[in-house]
């Protein structure tokens, strides 16, 4: 079950609670009994297993060896413009020299 975090409004005691998560959530202060209101905290996220790193899911070498001197990058920009029929006139046969 998870455990939240509450503080009263009126004088700032603050408890943790184990509850159910269909149970409602706490509104009166032990203490004071004034209103309580719940703390949200940051949330420790641990990631194991393959899946989660952006090499995972690639094949061969490994994403933090830079590209050799020379070789073309792995993906090349092609232009936003459509390809056009080449407008150049067909070949003529040479003149014969007189």
């Amino acid at each position: 079950m998870p455990t939240y975090q509450y503080a009263c409004t009126e004088c700032d005691h603050r408890f943790d609670a184990v509850q159910s998560f269909t149970d409602s959530a706490l509104s009166e202060c032990p203490e004071c009994h004034g209103r309580l209101r719940k703390l949200y905290g940051n949330v420790g996220v641990v990631f194991k297993g393959s899946g989660f790193y952006r090499t995972d899911s690639r094949s061969g070498g490994s994403a933090s060896t830079p590209a050799a001197a020379g070789t073309p990058a792995a993906t090349e920009t092609k232009p936003s413009t459509p390809s056009t029929p080449s407008t150049t006139p067909a070949s003529t046969p040479a003149k014969a020299a007189s």
